[in-house]
Formats: structure tokens, C-alpha cells, sequence
């Protein structure tokens, strides 16, 4: 996936705004919450940070290019960062970005909904 592939599939998720931070970070958030965070590539590829369940941080924690995310996993977040697409293709990673988009919405306060049309 490439970093406009990224940015065009969270652009498409329901009211979703994008940022970019964090040293040149494309952050894309929804209600004000973070939900991806896309970037870090060093010249290798792009590397893309999603929210998950914990059963699917424990297990992909543990496949070839993926990793517990940097600075949030190891403060108790199930957060993972893609690396590779060598166990995740591209579609997978569409629908884990699709369920971290959903839970981090399924958290706001129903004022927030409210206001950005959830």
C-alpha cells in the first residue's frame, strides 16, 4: 500500500479527519480520536498503526511485519504497527483499519457522534 493508497481508504471511512504531525505522520482521526497513523517509512515502505482487539494484537504481534506499535503498545494499547506486507496484504489491512476506525468511534461520547454525523 502506498501512503496515497492509505490516505484515500481512510478518507473514504465516515467522518474522518486527517492530519499530519508527529514529524510528518499522515494521522487520521475520527471525532478527534486517533484511529491510523501512517508514516516512519525510512525509505523502506510505509508503515501503518491501527488499534485492534487484543486478541488480534496477540496474534499479530507475533506475525513476520508486524510489530506491538511503538510509544502506544508499550503503554497498554493494543495498537500494532504494519511493517511489511509479508503476513498482512493490503486488504487485510483495509479491514483492520475498517475495526479501529469502529471501535475508536464506538467510544465517543454520543455528543461527539452527534456533531460529526455518526
Amino acid at each position: 500500500m502506498t501512503l496515497d493508497e492509505y490516505n484515500r481508504y481512510c478518507a473514504s471511512l465516515p467522518a474522518t479527519t486527517h492530519v499530519v504531525q508527529w514529524g510528518g505522520a499522515h494521522v487520521w482521526k475520527v471525532g478527534g480520536k486517533v484511529f491510523a497513523i501512517g508514516g516512519w517509512d525510512d525509505g523502506e515502505g510505509l508503515f501503518v498503526t491501527f488499534k485492534c482487539s487484543e486478541m488480534s494484537f496477540d496474534l499479530l504481534k507475533e506475525q513476520p511485519g508486524c510489530r506491538p506499535a511503538p510509544y502506544l503498545a508499550s503503554r497498554g494499547m493494543s495498537w500494532i504497527q504494519r511493517t511489511t506486507d509479508e503476513s498482512m496484504d493490503d486488504d487485510a489491512l483495509k479491514d483492520y483499519l475498517a475495526e479501529s476506525h469502529r471501535q475508536v468511534a464506538a467510544k465517543l461520547p454520543k455528543r461527539v457522534k452527534l456533531e460529526v454525523g455518526l
